[in-house]
Parts: C-alpha cells; structure tokens; sequence
C-alpha cells in the first residue's frame, strides 16, 4: 500500500501540478504528504563567488527563500482544503546538492512526486534522475500541462521482460488493484524479439492475476529508435491515463544517465509516468 508521498514543490509556477496530483494520490490511499521544497544557494566556481558582491549572493538566497516559502505557502493552503495528512519542510542546499539530498529523504517514503520539465522554467531532471537511480522507490512524473487528479481508467504497463519493468509492476501494484483497465504492452521489435522469449507477457499477465489485476496483452510493432512514439500513440488511441514502466540508465564516468527511452519518456509525456529502477 501507499501510505506516505514526498513531493518536490515547484518555485516559479502559478499552479503545481505535481502537488495537486500528489494530494489526488494521498487522497485516493489515505496516505501522508511531505511537500518539500529548496531554498538554493548558487553553485558558482569558487573564483567566481570571490568576485561577487557579497549583497548580491545575499539577495540571490533571499530570493530563492522567499520562492520557497511562498511554495510551501501554496502547499499548505491546497493540502488544508483537501484535508489530507501533509507536512512541509524547507529544504537550504547548494544548487548541485538538492537532487541528492532528496534522493536520500525519498528512501523513507513510499512514492515520490516530479514536475516534468517545463521548457525556459522549471529544469527537474537532474532531481528525477537522481531519485529515479539512488533513492530505491518508485516515482511519478506528472506532464507540466497537467489539469486533471489520478486517474487509473486505464493504466498502460510497458513490458520487455526486463528486470526494471518487473521491478515497476511490482512497485505500482497498488495502483493497479485500483485501475479499472491495465493493458501490458509490448512494443515489438528487433531487441525485444531477440533477447527475451516470454516477451509475449502471457506468464507476467498471469503472475498480475493472481494479484487480481486482470490484464489485457496489446502488442505494437516499432523499431528501436522509435519505442517511445509507439507507447505514446498507443496511449492516445486507447484514453491511458498512466503509464507505468522501468526507468532505464547506465553508467558514464561514474554518472548514471537516462537510457534512450526512458529519456525520450520524459521529454514527450503526455499522461503522468510511473517509474522504478
């Protein structure tokens, strides 16, 4: 079960979706929010920090504090409405520090809450790459167009017989106990032909049924270059309202990166996004 939710609260927005489709989560499970929002020092060079004013650094962090708070204050006012269990905390971090830092605090919480990127405002990639890989739970990245709460009419599961997809199903099988349809899709192409002979989803469908999620298997031909158009065009022509799948990355000079999809995912989304790692 979902009992506790950690959300990242945005600075410079009129509305939050992701803190509005957090609450319709909390709502929908009983569960307890933590809105979390940062309070940031920039990350300048150290030489470049020697040649600023010291009232400029100043009025830069005051500023951060004061869009901080303001979120928090957003935060606090919606979550009072809707009558769920809600905390706040003000976070102060160097800039680079943040996404780690929540990736630590995420560990203690069942579920954790993104924005997508908004093109020219709000960058949360660095912080849903970092929770995604380090802090070991599942996270939900809601479109920065988003209006509507959680839906779960029809919940699309993107399966490759991958370890990282398992790992999502297990993850969002509270979720899928509530959706009124769950689909197991599979995008059929080279790679997915060639290295796993359970692909077809026909075990991992029965293994969700015994959780009493009862699934309907959809295949989809694609090549590798084109998966994630695939998935989202499915998603449109049959009404998904989440798409839950594994969050894929590898290593590079010690940096974990997103993998081509998942990466792809992020940038084109259309409905929110359930991921595990």
């Amino acid at each position: 079960m979902i009992k506790d939710i950690i959300v990242n609260l945005e600075h410079q927005v009129t509305r939050d979706p992701a803190c509005e489709f957090a609450i319709s989560i909390a709502e929908m499970f009983g569960a307890h929010l933590a809105g979390v929002a940062f309070a940031y020092t920039p990350d300048f060079p150290g030489y470049t920090v020697m040649e600023l004013p010291p009232d400029i650094l100043a009025q830069m962090v005051a500023s951060s504090e004061r869009s901080a708070l303001a979120a928090i204050e957003r935060f606090d006012a919606v979550t009072a409405r809707s009558l769920v269990s809600a905390e706040h905390r003000l976070l102060r971090a160097i800039g680079a520090e943040a996404p780690a830092i929540f990736a630590v605090l995420a560990r203690r919480f069942d579920l954790s809450v993104f924005m997508q990127s908004e093109p020219s405002r709000a960058n949360n990639d660095d912080m849903i790459e970092t929770a995604l890989f380090q802090s070991g739970r599942p996270l939900i990245v809601v479109p920065y167009v988003q209006k509507d709460e959680l839906k779960l009419d029809r919940v699309v599961c993107c399966w490759d017989g991958s370890q990282v997809a398992a790992r999502a199903f297990n993850d969002a099988l509270p979720l899928l106990a509530k959706a009124t349809a769950v689909d197991l899709l599979i995008v059929l192409n080279g790679k997915t032909n060639a290295e796993n002979k359970e692909v077809r989803g026909v075990e991992m469908a029965a293994h969700l049924a015994h959780h009493d999620v009862k699934v309907e298997i959809a295949t989809v031909a694609a090549p590798d270059i084109d998966v994630t158009n695939a998935i989202l065009s499915y998603v449109a022509d049959n009404s998904g309202t989440l798409i839950v799948m594994g969050g894929y990355g590898h290593g590079r000079l010690r940096e974990v990166i997103l993998g081509g999809v998942t990466r792809d995912m992020m940038k084109s989304m259309t409905v929110p996004v359930f991921m595990s790692h």
